[in-house]
């Protein structure tokens, strides 16, 4: 199955460079390229992609902006950030909006591909301590919770135990030693989480968790 993919930034040549990397990859095709925020929304809209490769900062609507509507729609397409720089305040804020996860500009092509691959398939393209440090950073300064408690109610014990860990940015291995569970198990729980909160993926799944109080931020040291 082809894995249709959109590209969204205002700078022309880096358009060309992903499209060209992506259609060298048989299983990878480019459906559309966007300059803004407003026309990625237009194209997504008439190509259904998989995955939208998203500049941060771009004229007009911006990439945070865009990935938000764009997030909002039934079946909408992933979303992968694409900044210049390592910033953690973007980077939060395109997290809150329903990105799956983040690439520098200047990231190889095999990587490029393979993150398109693993958000297709709804998995989040961000490691767990990335995921921990931004979190307890910028959590800490908005605590209004944005989904009602009971949303954890329709969880097992078990499972909030699983997300709890998620959220303090433990992997599937060390949820399954804690747990003395396998990974196999971990990962059934993690499927379970995702479809009860009616959340994307893991990233959205900790994010929930911090909003609703299940983990706090961590005070800085």
């Amino acid at each position: 199955m082809t894995i249709k993919v959109l590209i969204a930034d205002d700078q022309a040549l880096v358009r060309a460079g992903f499209r060209m990397i992506i259609e060298a990859r048989e299983d990878l095709a480019v459906v559309g390229e966007a300059g803004d925020g407003e026309q990625a929304i237009r194209l997504a809209a008439q190509t259904r992609p998989d995955v939208v490769l998203m500049d941060v900062r771009m004229p007009g609507l911006d990439g945070v902006a865009a990935t938000a509507r764009l997030t909002a729609t039934p079946d909408g397409p992933r979303i992968i950030i694409l900044t210049t720089y390592d910033l953690e305040e973007p980077m939060y804020a395109a997290l809150r909006a329903g990105a799956s996860g983040f690439l520098l500009k200047d990231v190889r092509p095999a990587d490029l591909v393979e993150a398109i691959r693993v958000v297709a398939r709804g998995d989040a393209l961000l490691a767990p301590a990335v995921t921990r440090r931004l979190l307890d950073r910028y959590l800490a300064l908005d605590r209004a919770p944005s989904a009602p408690a009971g949303s954890l109610a329709q969880l097992t014990d078990r499972e909030r135990e699983v997300l709890a860990l998620l959220a303090r940015g433990a992997a599937n291995a060390e949820i399954a030693t804690q747990l003395v569970v396998t990974e196999a198990t971990v990962k059934t729980h993690v499927s379970a989480i995702l479809r009860k909160l009616g959340v994307r993926d893991r990233v959205q799944a900790v994010v929930l968790a911090y909003d609703l109080g299940l983990v706090r931020p961590r005070p800085s040291s």
